[in-house]
């Protein structure tokens, strides 16, 4: 069953945000942690709806980065400005990508572009929500433990949607985070966003394929439970293969990255016309997508 709601997932476990893009919280008995960053204008939802759920603010001692995209960090520096006691956990790529001015440039233009789209720009103004130079933290990776005090989570490297993107998983709940890298539950079927290796996408998903899932916590349109919670890397895998041959053929159509790109951002609004990212970034990821397959074509 898909939940696109905030609220209770489970004991300790909560969703926060809204649909299109959201956050957990995951309580130990010594400190919680924040599980993905979202993106920057779910942040007055959030913090109002910690006020409304009794979520302490200052009981949150944590936050996992799952990967380094604007729209899966945009929280995060408000929360460590107004906690600087705040710990941050990421993978070491994707520290070394927010040392990148760049990449800072990229996401703070790209979280204005899409408050805008929203038209929550000027809710969002009231807040210090910019990434900037001054974040810092602790580097996690594949077989590293979050201890939360009665509660842990397990670290996995899962690339393949960026070279940074790393899994987590909370045995007790059989909850897992994998964030973009276990597709994204949009509509009734998941859209596997392989955008920086197709290959290595496939095959952290093959590595995620064993675990028993019974809450499947993504980043994007909410979280799944029940029978479908534990068949989704599956469904996302057999996406993944799908969106490979469509793409590989729209490139042998168009001959071209730009056209194919165009093509693919085109038809893929004709089904999803509600999809929350603005369709010129959609397709920059798209091109992306297609410049791993021309290579490996050739």
């Amino acid at each position: 069953m898909r939940h696109r709601r905030a609220g209770k997932v489970t004991d300790n476990l909560w969703y926060l945000g809204r649909e299109e893009a959201g956050v957990y919280l995951l309580e130990g008995r010594d400190t919680s942690i924040l599980i993905n960053g979202g993106i920057s204008f779910i942040l007055p939802e959030v913090l109002r709806q910690m006020e409304d759920f009794g979520i302490a603010r200052e009981k949150i001692g944590k936050v996992l980065i799952l990967h380094s995209h604007f729209d899966h960090v945009g929280i995060v520096p408000y929360l460590k400005r107004t906690n600087p006691d705040l710990e941050i956990y990421a993978s070491p790529q994707a520290w070394s990508i927010f040392a990148m001015p760049k990449a800072i440039d990229i996401m703070n233009s790209f979280s204005l572009i899409v408050a805008r789209q929203f038209g929550v720009e000027e809710a969002l103004s009231a807040y210090d929500h910019a990434w900037r130079d001054d974040m810092t933290g602790v580097s996690v990776g594949e077989g590293d433990k979050i201890e939360l005090g009665g509660v842990s989570l397990q670290i996995m490297h899962t690339p393949g949607h960026t070279n940074c993107s790393i899994t987590a998983y909370e045995p007790e709940r059989k909850a897992l985070f994998a964030s973009d890298g276990g597709g994204i539950p949009f509509g009734d079927t998941s859209f596997p966003s392989a955008n920086t290796n197709f290959t290595q996408y496939a095959e952290s998903l093959e590595r995620l394929l064993p675990l028993p899932v019974d809450y499947l916590c993504a980043d994007h349109y909410g979280y799944l439970t029940g029978e479908e919670a534990g068949t989704f890397i599956a469904l996302t895998l057999e996406e993944t293969k799908k969106w490979r041959a469509y793409m590989e053929d729209v490139l042998r159509r168009t001959g071209d990255l730009d056209a194919a790109a165009r093509a693919v951002t085109a038809e893929f609004y004709e089904k999803m016309p509600s999809y929350f990212l603005a369709a010129d970034i959609l397709e920059g990821v798209f091109k992306q997508m297609l410049k791993f397959l021309a290579k490996n074509m050739a």
